[in-house]
């Protein structure tokens, strides 16, 4: 009789044990699934939101330190997202694309060895399962099974030696729209107080901390971290920013003026 592991290696349901009652218990089955932690667009996302955040907020409170007219905070804040947003979307582009261009020469160089040394790439592959506690002579065959297909052979050597999926590369438009369009809603919310009216910087900045607390918050849905110290540790970070570039605008303005 073969074994469940057998029959389960054959596409037929593995055989139930009896339990202490005497009936069959059920057999285990795995349904889950992971996040993708390897897209291109979650950390620029998150890093342009709150770079808009904290950087277009440390700005307008420096200029506001100064004691500036109301239209100068808000020019200077709508200054502050444009060229921000832009340079985000230009240094992530370049950034993603870089690196994309890099893994792709890394993967002809593998690609032409696979072509012009099949053995030798054969024998690696063999090696690195070894070396991860596997039998010799079935490492051996594992790795020429897997080499039988070329393409197969270039991802499972990318995977081993590079650490990369050549199937799964980040996008550099992906990544460039995600820090464009984040950083620019981030920078926006210090600037909508003075949109609708404010004439003092303190709702900006009030705007602006809950804005870092709830972008820190809803991090936290896609990490191990807890909301509260997420958004805790945003809020304090962007707090100490602006409060620092308040006292530099007021030094200045006073030794300016």
């Amino acid at each position: 009789m073969s074994s469940a592991v057998e029959r389960s290696a054959l596409g037929t349901a593995p055989e139930r044990t009896p339990g202490e009652d005497g009936q069959a218990a059920p057999y285990h089955v795995a349904h889950h699934t992971h996040r993708d932690v390897s897209g291109g667009w979650l950390r620029p996302a998150v890093f342009g939101a709150m770079d808009g955040l904290v950087s277009n907020l440390a700005l307008m409170t420096g200029v506001a330190g100064g004691n500036v007219a109301p239209s100068t905070i808000v020019i200077t804040g709508l200054a502050g997202l444009a060229a921000g947003a832009f340079s985000m979307a230009a240094g992530e582009y370049t950034s993603v694309a870089s690196q994309r261009e890099l893994v792709q020469a890394e993967l002809d160089v593998e690609r032409l060895e696979l072509r012009r040394n099949p053995k030798d790439e054969l024998r690696e592959l063999a090696a690195l399962y070894v070396a991860r506690g596997v039998e010799p002579e079935l490492a051996e065959e594992v790795a020429r099974q897997m080499s039988r297909d070329p393409e197969m052979a270039l991802e499972i050597h990318a995977r081993e030696e590079l650490g990369v999926d050549p199937t799964d590369l980040p996008s550099p438009l992906v990544a460039a729209g995600s820090s464009f369009l984040s950083f620019g809603v981030g920078a926006l919310l210090p600037v909508l107080p003075y949109l609708f009216g404010a004439t003092v910087v303190w709702p900006a900045v009030i705007v602006a901390l809950i804005g870092l607390f709830l972008c820190g918050a809803a991090v936290a849905r896609v990490t191990a971290r807890s909301w509260w110290f997420s958004g805790l540790r945003q809020l304090v970070l962007g707090g100490a920013a602006a409060g620092v570039t308040f006292v530099l605008g007021a030094l200045f303005g006073t030794a300016v003026g």
